[in-house]
């Protein structure tokens, strides 16, 4: 029994003795007086090729053992911070895993209310519904913005795009509730659109960002710009209601664990940032032919299977799919 404990405990020290023979790449420019073949083998090295151990195999097992145990007393305390270390690494590996979502998942993300307040693109009877949660301090929710639009007009009446309200960036909280404001007087699109050039863009290429940029001077002037009645404006942002919508929208993606923009949904299914359009098109049209193949009619796909047939809470790649 002694054998084996102590044969473990050689393989503990041989992997530590491993780290430990690795050299430096600082040996190549401190050693100068090594042959130029030792330096090359050092290079080799340093690029991943480890360095030859000498295993003392003198004497019986026992004294080999006995070595290798007095080799492991005296790296106990690495040994047992490399524990450590591999622990907490393998622990955030699973925290992480655990907030990624199921690939193969089909979320039941409800967005009623906010096609109910206008803040979609596209027609309701659309095959494909994207839902976008954004942020209107977000560079790269800012950089697809065009790219939505292109795909609703692409896709001529097969893709809508619903935008969600996820505010990330304190600052931007003002252009939200005066996007709903606008929503209210029909100008929901027009106002989102505005705010990415007159809003967003000076603020991202103003020194240290400055977030007075994203406040009531710029929305008021993008307000002037539409056309909207700037006093029934700051009325509703100010509302209770443009708060509680802001809030609900937050609260429906919270519930899917979204905590970054932008994220998307496709028909359920969930995309973790920006991507290409082409990217955006590969997706659009495998969930065409899901639709177009479940017989439902594409007016009522969402509701009917989405919604119905999808995952009303989040799951993650870890965890097993429901029967």
């Amino acid at each position: 029994m002694k054998l084996i404990r102590l044969a473990a405990i050689a393989a503990v020290v041989l992997a530590i003795a491993g780290c430990e023979q690795r050299p430096s790449r600082l040996d190549s420019v401190t050693r100068k007086d090594k042959p130029a073949v030792a330096e090359r083998g050092e290079a080799a090295t340093a690029a991943g090729t480890p360095a030859p151990m000498k295993i003392d195999r003198s004497g019986s097992v026992e004294d080999q053992l006995k070595r290798l145990q007095d080799a492991y007393d005296r790296n106990a305390e690495a040994v047992d911070f490399l524990a450590k270390v591999f622990a907490q690494q393998k622990a955030q590996q699973q925290a992480q895993e655990r907030e990624e979502p199921a690939p193969d998942a089909m979320f039941a993300v409800n967005v009623a209310e906010d096609v109910k307040a206008g803040q979609v693109d596209g027609p309701a009877d659309a095959a494909v519904t994207i839902i976008k949660a954004f942020d209107f301090a977000c560079p790269y929710c800012q950089r697809v913005a065009g790219t939505m639009d292109e795909l609703v007009k692409d896709y001529n009446g097969k893709v809508r795009v619903v935008y969600a309200n996820m505010v990330v960036h304190p600052p931007a909280k003002p252009a939200h509730l005066a996007s709903c404001a606008a929503a209210k007087q029909g100008k929901y699109k027009e106002f989102k659109n505005a705010f990415w050039e007159k809003g967003f863009t000076p603020y991202a290429t103003s020194p240290n960002h400055d977030p007075a940029l994203l406040g009531e001077t710029t929305i008021m002037a993008i307000a002037k710009d539409l056309g909207l009645d700037a006093a029934k404006l700051k009325a509703d942002m100010s509302s209770p209601e443009c708060e509680s919508r802001i809030q609900a929208d937050m609260n429906e993606m919270t519930k899917f664990h979204v905590n970054a923009t932008p994220t998307f949904f496709i028909n359920g299914k969930h995309i973790g940032g920006a991507l290409a359009k082409e990217q955006f098109k590969q997706i659009i049209d495998e969930q065409l032919k899901i639709a177009d193949a479940s017989g439902v009619p594409a007016a009522d796909y969402y509701n009917k299977v989405v919604l119905a047939k999808g995952e009303k809470q989040f799951r993650s790649k870890v965890d097993p799919k429901p029967n």
